[in-house]
């Protein structure tokens, strides 16, 4: 995932099981307090987040209208419908995260363990560990959860993010339960990637409960992933905004020869069970499934900064000294991925240059913040103002070409292994090359339509595994 400085991006929010939804409630009161990596603008009724010009923002945020009972039903709540039919009698393990949680707010693995005639008897955790507490990039090895008594094996041990054999041994199934933000380089889908790849190898099912793409499923935009690119932030070949469910990409990689990293023959005999959501439809974007939001990581506390991980992401990446455009996301530590601020230039100057660009479905304006001293931080936050218009990456790219215009030195112009980072996250360096060859001048136009004729080739191509219409 793209992150800043080291992108600490995936540090999760995780609350006791049965108080999920209050505590997550009292995380965003503390972020009002200074405590939370950002805080939440407020809503307008569509959910795009609205920005205070000046004053500085103490009081909560009025939440977007939701009805009373989520209009969708998650996998979890599918499974616990039928009865936990596909896997009661099964040794299983879970995969999953602080946001695996069903529509009730109560965690997946409170769900599993209560569920009658449902064993099971592993956790599987990623980077920041089963309960997100872990700092970002810190390694951990196999243990025992204190509070489930479960063996917690570590796929962020330093040595490899795929299931061993040995960490797959007695186990009839792996339930995969993440909540992915439909951006390529959110990295649970690349974990859900491996774990399939391990459990075809060694004959263990795999059923994934589904969950909505929060940018809804129409879109698709952004640079294609070029297999020279491939990594733990670019795990399959699709758009940077891919418009899949996370479901969709775990059939996409049974059936597409080529996704997963096994033989054919172990493709073919891997098992995958795939359990729906009800209700959700490709366009809905999160708030209108009614569902409460849980961090999925401390930078993507809310729908806004999801809708603004895919749209400034890679163009405020920086990864000091090496790389840096000089632009950031957040305005202190509030608006992340919403706000955007330069290390040398006014935000006014910033202001005037995006609004002049005039870039389809979005406008720009100046928010005032107090640092953590009381004085006040000045940024441009980017508003969603028409949503079929907007295309989510195309900002990234404006905001790259504006940092060669308003730099002394072109900040592309380094060594491929000063870029390496960034070039991941891309999953392609054509675009790259022509910025370091011509800066400014760089035909952003010609790059957006190329990428915008393969994503509708890539979403004809996708439709045969799509769930929902």
């Amino acid at each position: 995932m793209p992150r800043t400085a080291k992108w600490a991006h995936m540090v999760g929010f995780f609350a006791p099981f049965s108080f999920q939804r209050t505590l997550a409630y009292a995380a965003l009161a503390l972020g009002l307090l200074g405590c939370s990596a950002s805080q939440a603008p407020t809503r307008s009724a569509n959910g795009a987040a609205q920005s205070a010009p000046v004053a500085p923002l103490y009081t909560p945020p009025a939440p977007a209208p939701r009805p009373s009972t989520p209009l969708v039903l998650l996998g979890i709540d599918v499974l616990e419908a039928q009865g936990f039919a596909p896997v009661k009698g099964k040794r299983i393990g879970l995969l999953t995260h602080a946001a695996g949680v069903n529509r009730n707010g109560v965690s997946t693995i409170e769900v599993l363990r209560r569920a009658p005639g449902v064993k099971l008897v592993a956790l599987f955790g990623v980077e920041h560990g089963i309960y997100g507490l872990l700092p970002a990039e810190k390694k951990y090895e196999d243990h025992t959860d204190a509070r489930t008594g479960l063996r917690v094996l570590s796929l962020y041990n330093g040595r490899s993010r795929k299931p061993t054999k040995a960490q797959l041994s007695g186990l009839d199934a792996v339930v995969v339960d993440l909540q992915d933000i439909g951006t390529r380089s959110y990295t649970y889908v690349s974990a859900m990637k491996l774990v399939m790849e391990a459990c075809f190898e060694h004959d263990v099912e795999v059923i994934v409960l589904d969950r909505p793409n929060p940018l809804g499923g129409l879109k698709a935009d952004g640079p294609p992933l070029d297999t020279k690119w491939m990594s733990y932030v670019g795990a399959f070949r699709v758009p940077y905004v891919h418009g899949l469910t996370i479901a969709e990409l775990a059939r996409m990689a049974k059936e597409a020869p080529g996704v997963l990293a096994v033989s054919d023959a172990a493709r073919a005999r891997g098992r995958l069970t795939v359990v729906p959501m009800r209700g959700w439809r490709r366009s809905m974007r999160w708030p209108e499934t009614g569902l409460t939001w849980i961090p999925t990581s401390p930078m993507v506390q809310d729908f806004s900064a999801c809708v603004g991980y895919a749209m400034v992401g890679l163009g405020t990446y920086w990864d000091p000294p090496r790389f840096d455009l000089g632009f950031r996301h957040g305005v202190g530590d509030q608006y992340a991925f919403r706000g955007i601020s330069h290390k040398s230039v006014k935000s006014e100057i910033i202001e005037r240059e995006l609004e002049q660009l005039k870039i389809p479905g979005l406008s720009f304006r100046r928010v005032s913040v107090p640092n953590r001293e009381g004085k006040p931080m000045t940024g441009v936050f980017v508003e969603v103002t028409d949503w079929d218009e907007w295309n989510p990456t195309q900002l990234s790219f404006y905001l790259m070409q504006l940092a060669c215009r308003i730099e002394k030195k072109n900040p592309f112009l380094v060594p491929d292994s000063a870029a390496s980072g960034f070039l991941r996250h891309m999953g392609s360096e054509e675009f790259f090359r022509a910025l370091q060859r011509d800066g400014a001048n760089t035909n952003i136009a010609a790059f957006f339509a190329d990428w915008q004729r393969r994503a509708k080739i890539y979403q004809a191509q996708s439709k045969r595994y799509w769930l929902y219409q």
